[in-house]
């Protein structure tokens, strides 16, 4: 996937992670395409770790009372 198409989910990220690792993990893999995948891994687990701070900055909190309360505390 390009850098410049679709933004990728939170669990597209986590999947094509997992690619990399499986990718990585291969006997037969030259140092050139180790070096290349780890870079575009780090650039998605960054973005997917903004994706997950932006989340969690949504999540809010019902109250006793079953009030909606909206917190930025996690």
């Amino acid at each position: 996937m390009s850098e410049k198409s679709k933004k990728m989910s939170i669990e597209e990220s986590f999947e094509y992670l997992d690619e990399v690792i499986d990718k990585m993990e291969d006997p037969d893999i030259t140092l050139e395409e180790s070096f290349s995948l780890y870079e575009k891994g780090m650039k998605v687990l960054k973005e997917a770790s903004k994706a997950v701070d932006e989340v969690e900055k949504k999540v809010k909190l019902i109250d006793e009372d079953g009030e909606e309360c909206e917190t930025d505390e996690m």
